[in-house]
């Protein structure tokens, strides 16, 4: 029996894992967290997860643990993870422990500025739709997902969103660095968004540093119409294949929008421009994984991208 504790069991991420773990029968999972607002503390409850007090409690942790994963609200100060770090205990953040239980399996991670999240659920659904087991983290709780992190035994892939957002107040490294992806999209890289660092070039960099770190051999897809994604395209190292994308044929019919392919046309529940431009880079990616783009047709009118 692998036991595992979680220090901030109780944000919108961190709770998804416990219950997704505690789903695993050779896994035993605890938690502790100073506050649990809902729905966390429903759903926590719900799985049997719930500490049975709020606050930090260093007696919890113990040799007997074989990992500690550490929410991203964590500080150094915290008695928990202090007491852990003297028992040298296996001390995870939150995409570092994705990372090791999906070592084996092939990892899809889709980043960029904006979109990722409706990319990353696209990807998911006709995944879904086909019957093909999947691991994934998506930040948005969409209605064709129980949780927002699935963590499984059966399933050979993992499709993660990717955000540039620091790992914890004590990682400052990127989350999506730490994945490690076999294939890899980058939707667009926005100006606007860069005041999470110090410069616009310094966001720009954590982009192609993600490229850096992608496996042997990975798979690029990366939307054209970027220039700092087309400049960092140009500059992969030599064994990183790179697909670019654009907006797909189109046509707009009584407000209904028509993506136009070698098999016919197909309406969408989705329209504009962005979207159409996720729903390619998720059809690329898909064949990355072996799905035909007549499969990926055949399911993708039925994707609504309804939140829960």
């Amino acid at each position: 029996m692998q036991r595992v504790h979680i220090i901030a069991i109780g944000g919108a991420a961190m709770h998804n894992l416990a219950i997704s773990i505690s789903k695993k029968p050779t896994f035993a999972v605890t938690g502790s967290d100073f506050e649990i607002i809902e729905p966390s503390r429903s759903k926590l409850e719900k799985n049997g997860l719930l500490p049975e007090k709020t606050g930090w409690f260093p007696e919890r942790i113990h040799k007997g643990l074989s990992a500690v994963i550490l929410g991203m609200h964590v500080t150094e100060d915290n008695p928990e993870l202090i007491r852990a770090k003297e028992l040298k205990l296996k001390i995870y953040s939150f995409p570092e422990y994705l990372f090791q239980q999906t070592r084996s399996k092939t990892r899809i991670v889709v980043g960029g500025s904006e979109g990722k999240t409706i990319t990353t659920a696209i990807i998911l659904f006709v995944l879904k739709k086909l019957k093909i087991e999947t691991d994934y983290l998506i930040n948005t709780q969409f209605a064709d997902f129980e949780n927002i992190v699935k963590l499984s035994y059966e399933s050979r892939i993992a499709v993660f969103e990717g955000d540039e957002f620091i790992t914890s107040p004590i990682d400052n490294r990127p989350k999506f660095h730490l994945y490690k992806p076999h294939i890899a999209i980058l939707n667009g890289i926005s100006e606007s968004h860069s005041g999470i660092y110090l410069n616009t070039e310094k966001y720009v960099e954590q982009f192609r540093k993600f490229t850096d770190s992608m496996e042997v051999q990975g798979r690029l897809i990366y939307f054209e119409g970027d220039k700092n994604l087309t400049k960092i395209a140009q500059n992969l190292r030599r064994d990183i294949v790179s697909f670019p994308y654009n907006t797909p044929e189109h046509e707009i019919r009584d407000s209904v929008v028509y993506l136009k392919n070698k098999y016919g046309e197909v309406s969408l529940h989705l329209s504009g421009n962005q979207n159409l431009q996720n729903i390619e880079a998720a059809r690329i990616a898909c064949r990355q994984i072996g799905v035909t783009d007549e499969q990926f047709y055949s399911v993708i009118s039925e994707f609504k991208g309804e939140l829960i």
